[in-house]
């Protein structure tokens, strides 16, 4: 017995899954990177402009969000089939 409401399409809750952890791995990839913008900055002794974070910010956050958009949707499907397919199995 599966939970899928009669019309309900798994490309679209795998769709919606997706998109939502796409803005997730965006925004908490860039502040991870960020982070390790500043932690590299201080072991360089870098003095940023006052109103910027870290030396180099930007290019940590970019990295960080490239890698954060691609992993945490990757991951978060994975998870979901692998649910769907092992709660198929054990019936």
């Amino acid at each position: 017995m599966t939970d899928e409401q009669p019309g309900e399409s798994a490309a679209v809750r795998y769709g919606c899954v997706g998109c939502l952890t796409i803005v997730a791995g965006v925004f908490s990839g860039a502040m991870v990177g960020v982070f390790v913008a500043k932690v590299v900055g201080s072991i360089r002794n870098c003095q940023p402009l006052p109103e910027l974070p870290a030396c180099d910010w930007h290019v940590y956050a970019g990295l960080g969000m490239l890698i954060g958009g691609i992993t945490l949707p990757v991951l978060a499907l994975y998870r979901l089939r692998r649910g769907e397919r092992d709660s198929r199995n054990s019936e």
